[in-house]
């Protein structure tokens, strides 16, 4: 797995398809660095596997359903790419959990600057509106962020100096498309939710019994 903590901005140095299948060449300083082949790297937040490790170059292959969900498709030689190497059992956790799963693509609609921050907008898709909510987390890119706020078709996040420097949405215009990952955790209790007897399910009572559900707060 990933933690969305990107390690380094990467180059895309090669793109190639051949009878259905779409291989990219990557180089990033640390993909020279305990990274073989068969190892999963996450490449703008799809993981993906090393089938060829030459120094700082890593080729992977990209099947026709990653390039339909993501924005691996549109990349060419030159451009940037966000890269984190899989977490290690000993490593340090300091984002959220992220599979390098993506669910799809959303797009920015705006960029506006916050103080010394700056205020990225991202088209919600409706499919995954009941998987982000406000303060939770989202992947973008690759990218561990907050949301800010959401709207019934959109949401927020905010890009501090430091972020905006060291990964590709720094850069990002308005109508860029960024891969999107939302919280596993989000899908997992969604997939519960929905399979669980209806008579199993907790009602309102019992979540505001059980101290899990803040009337005010909702109110």
């Amino acid at each position: 797995m990933f933690t969305g903590i990107v390690e380094a901005m990467g180059e895309v140095v090669e793109t190639t398809s051949h009878q259905g299948l779409h291989r990219l060449v990557v180089a990033a300083p640390v993909l020279g660095d305990g990274v073989d082949i068969g190892d999963s790297v996450a490449v703008n937040g799809v993981c993906l596997t090393a089938v060829r490790i030459d120094g700082d170059h890593m080729a992977v292959e990209v099947v026709p359903e990653t390039l339909r969900r993501t924005n691996l498709g549109d990349l060419a030689v030159g451009d940037a790419v966000n890269v984190e190497r899989s977490l290690p059992a000993d490593g340090r956790f300091g984002g959220h959990i992220v599979q390098g799963h993506v669910d799809g693509a959303c797009t920015i609609t705006n960029r506006e600057p916050d103080g010394a921050s700056v205020m990225v907008s991202f088209t919600l898709p409706p499919e995954h509106a009941a998987r982000v909510v406000p303060k939770g987390f989202v992947a973008l890119d690759g990218v561990s962020l907050t949301v800010v706020d959401v709207s019934a078709d959109e949401f927020r996040v905010a890009l501090i100096p430091h972020t905006r420097a060291v990964v590709t949405l720094g850069a990002a215009e308005v109508g860029y498309r960024a891969n999107l990952e939302v919280d596993v955790l989000a899908k997992y209790v969604e997939r519960a939710m929905s399979v669980m007897p209806r008579e199993a399910a907790l009602g309102r009572a019992q979540l505001q019994a059980s101290g899990l559900l803040d009337v005010e707060t909702e109110e």
